[in-house]
């Protein structure tokens, strides 16, 4: 917000000089962002008046004009469309020197001599205004410096309010912080009530409580809207970054900058019937007062008439229905509307006004009425008119509710780093305008007023008392605290070994956004409904992810476009899926490979990564985490048919691992065959605890089998016969050939193949005998022709 430093004297005059006050407001976290001289650069300005005006002899557009300073009589040749006699203006005397060190001279004019300049707002560094001299009220002293007369020696202050403090966005409210912070009382304007004189109200009906629970009309009539708005009052709006407009404007913008009330005014011509206040119907369109055409929608609150709407509840007014010189009757609107119905209604249209600023932030819902009536009494004293009575609608059940806050002693104490004197806090409390409802054993219970809803917790009251009390009076500590140490299950890896291991094996880790493109999730998740966004960055990224999968090929793509020939990358995060009307965020750990299996030199040759590489990998990733996790053929929808695995862990599924399904590789434009993998994080990083145990000295014992299996049964049946009939003694089970041919006969299936099988066995104690490891041994065979129907090779 800028404002004014006198203006803000004129409520309260701490005794501080521009700087200190400066300084003071920043530091009750009211932060100046800067501050600049209200007028340009001047001297030798005075008031002066326009005695005569005669036409110049030779030329047209110029005008000779017998100019008073107070004390003589000096002829000045000027060009300004509103030059007349009569007028106060000001005056620049020989040797003046104007804004951009421009010195006033004696001139002569196309044969007339000039002896001094009838000078503009823009001449001044006033105003944007070229197009005349500036005029002065009709009192205005001759002779007095004009700087003087308009108390130019004055700044105005940019304050950037935190989006908390709507209640300093006035001078009324600034000037109440001021007040606290010295302890000053404000010299505020007294408001009177404006007496009716007719019975003429206007009919307003709210159909929309809860977005507006407080609704205010009156009725001006027979106003004059051709009389100009007094110099005060321009200025005043000049200063505060406003241009002035006309009268009913001008007061309607004063009481928003002085109050902090934002306030319209409709003609009264333009209303169909009454005022309604209620949200706005599919499709309807309102062409506001910056010329702008904008289709409403059913989530915006309107003033509309009994026939279309007029304006948008607390951003703007409607073009048709607002005022201009022709106007007779004016309605005065004064509303508390909900912050929360408003929020965003600006933005949303392209729009940021300075009633919406405050609306959304959330105004004094006790003001309205004192607002129209000190709009009621300016307007009169400047356009004339007959008011009425004020017609207030209001919601009492959908206005805020007054809360009771307790502030402990000890907690204000322990936040501040200092205890503060009971009665002090009490009169922060009070000067503030919080209310001290009682007086507890350990603290108070205080209650907010209307001008501050956003104070509601206990802190925001240990905030205020804090800043009021002075951040420079307040003792430097340093935190202290007990931070034990937090207890780590020995049994769970961190996702940091796991990450670690990946990028030991040429992996490189990718990090991709939790949007995804719907397109692409449909092909690889089609089982799980993405959960749209509601305000995605693009089309491409509009749903939250279900599978790692979406993100990394598209950085596959990615890469393939720029001609990477190996791609090794893996991703660890979250998916999000929907359990009914929950969203479960479930960590994810996925990769993907393609592409050669070794950099490329002279001794790799250029083999293409296969699914049994990556499955290795993974193997070795449990073994490294000490789980066993089962690989068992499936189907998922993203995976060839052929060459998809599930991952079990106790019969629980942990994973899937598989080559990209032909149809999606083509879809996406993706080279090669590509391996994927997806596992469920929390699932796979609790293993075992590791411990230690002596390594045997006693010979490891070896006996090799070769059994004919049929080709449909799986090595992992074979390996779990094997070692659950071997005994504890079992070290390592080994596949060390494998051969398939037609000398084999046929199986159930396709074929038969012969697998030959290396067992170790080794005692941690002794030497084991050979009827024990021929026991053993015999075991394991008869097991295997037992379960899987395997039979020796000879």
């Amino acid at each position: 917000m800028k404002f004014s430093e006198q203006w803000l004297r004129e409520w309260v005059n701490p005794a501080l000089d521009s700087q200190q006050l400066m300084d003071q407001i920043t530091m009750a976290g009211l932060e100046v962002d800067g501050f600049e001289s209200v007028a340009g650069k001047f001297t030798g300005i005075i008031v002066g008046e326009v005695l005569s005006v005669d036409a110049h002899p030779d030329a047209d557009k110029l005008r000779v004009c017998q100019v008073s300073n107070g004390s003589t009589q000096v002829q000045v040749v000027c060009g300004a469309p509103n030059v007349r006699a009569g007028i106060k203006v000001p005056f620049a005397e020989l040797g003046a020197v104007l804004p951009g060190d421009f010195k006033i001279k004696k001139a002569k004019l196309r044969g007339q001599s000039s002896v001094g300049m009838l000078c503009s707002g823009a001449e001044l560094g006033l105003s944007d205004d070229h197009d005349g001299i500036l005029e002065l009220p009709a009192d205005a002293p001759v002779g007095t410096s004009f700087a003087d007369y308009l108390q130019l020696n004055d700044i105005a202050i940019d304050v950037d309010l935190t989006p908390n403090r709507a209640d300093c966005l006035s001078i009324k409210g600034l000037a109440r912080e001021v007040g606290v912070l010295n302890s000053l009382p404000l010299n505020a304007p007294s408001i009177r009530k404006v007496a009716a004189t007719h019975s003429e109200v206007p009919d307003v009906r709210v159909e929309a409580p809860s977005g507006c629970p407080r609704y205010l009309g009156r009725i001006l009539r027979n106003v004059d809207l051709t009389a100009k708005s007094p110099l005060w009052l321009k200025e005043k709006l000049r200063r505060s970054g406003i241009r002035s407009i006309d009268a009913a404007v001008d007061v309607t913008n004063y009481i928003l900058l002085e109050q902090g009330q934002p306030m319209h005014a409709f003609d009264r011509a333009e209303i169909d019937g009454g005022i309604v206040v209620r949200m706005a119907k599919p499709e309807e369109k309102l062409v506001l007062l910056d010329g702008q055409e904008v289709t409403l929608t059913e989530q915006t609150l309107v003033i509309a008439d009994h026939s279309k709407p007029i304006a948008i509840a607390g951003v703007m007014g409607g073009e048709h229905s607002g005022v201009s010189p022709k106007t007779r009757d004016l309605v005065l609107e004064s509303a508390y509307f909900d912050p929360i119905t408003l929020a965003g209604k600006a933005r949303h249209y392209g729009l940021h006004t300075d009633a919406s600023h405050r609306f959304e932030r959330g105004v004094d819902y006790n003001l309205a009425r004192d607002a129209m009536e000190r709009a009621t009494g300016l307007l009169i004293s400047i356009v004339g008119g007959e008011p009425g009575e004020i017609v207030d609608v209001t919601s009492t059940e959908h206005l805020p509710t007054p809360i009771s806050i307790v502030l402990r002693e000890k907690r204000l104490a322990d936040v501040l780093g200092l205890a503060i004197a009971n009665a002090k806090v009490e009169d922060i409390l009070t000067r503030l305008g919080l209310a001290v409802e009682e007086r507890l054993d350990n603290g108070w219970k205080v209650s907010a007023p209307s001008f501050r809803p956003d104070i509601t917790i206990e802190e925001d009251l240990i905030e205020e008392v804090g800043r009021i009390y002075g951040y420079n009076n307040l003792p430097v500590t340093e935190p202290t605290g007990s931070l034990g140490l937090r207890p780590k299950a020995e049994d769970t890896r961190p996702l940091s070994a796991i990450c670690n291991y990946f990028v030991a094996n040429g992996y490189q880790e990718a990090i991709t956004y939790s949007f995804v493109d719907p397109k692409v999730q449909e092909q690889l998740d089609p089982q799980n409904e993405g959960i749209a966004l509601a305000n995605p960055i693009s089309a491409e990224l509009s749903v939250m992810r279900t599978t790692l999968w979406s993100g990394l090929l598209k950085t596959v793509v990615h890469n393939q476009n720029r001609q990477q020939p190996r791609i090794r990358l893996f991703e660890s995060g979250l998916r999000f899926v929907k359990d009914g009307e929950r969203i479960l965020q479930q960590p994810m750990l996925a990769g993907v490979v393609t592409g050669n299996q070794n950099p490329e030199n002279w001794v790799n040759g250029r083999r293409n990564t296969d699914f049994f590489d990556v499955k290795g990998e993974l193997e070795s990733l449990f073994r490294l985490l000490g789980i066993t996790v089962e690989f068992r053929a499936g189907k998922h929808p993203a995976l060839h048919p052929g060459q998809t695995a599930e991952l079990l862990r106790d019969g629980q599924p942990v994973g899937w691992l598989g080559t990209l399904h032909p149809q999606v590789q083509k879809n996406m434009e993706l080279n090669g065959t590509v391996i994927m993998f997806e596992l469920f994080l929390n699932p796979i990083v609790t293993g075992y605890v590791p411990n230690f145990k002596d390594v045997s000295k006693f010979p490891e014992v070896r006996r090799d089998l070769a059994i004919i299996i049929g080709s449909d049964v799986k090595f992992a049946d074979v390996e779990r016969v094997a070692t659950s009939h071997a005994g504890e003694h079992l070290n390592a089970l080994r596949a060390f050939d494998v051969y398939q041919g037609e000398s084999l006969g046929k199986g159930e299936s396709e074929g038969n193949l012969s697998l030959a099988l290396s067992l170790f066995w080794q005692h941690p104690q002794r030497t084991l005998t050979e009827d024990e490891v021929h026991g053993l041994f015999n075991g394991v065979i008869e097991a295997l022709k037992a379960e899987l129907g395997a039979t020796l090779r000879s």
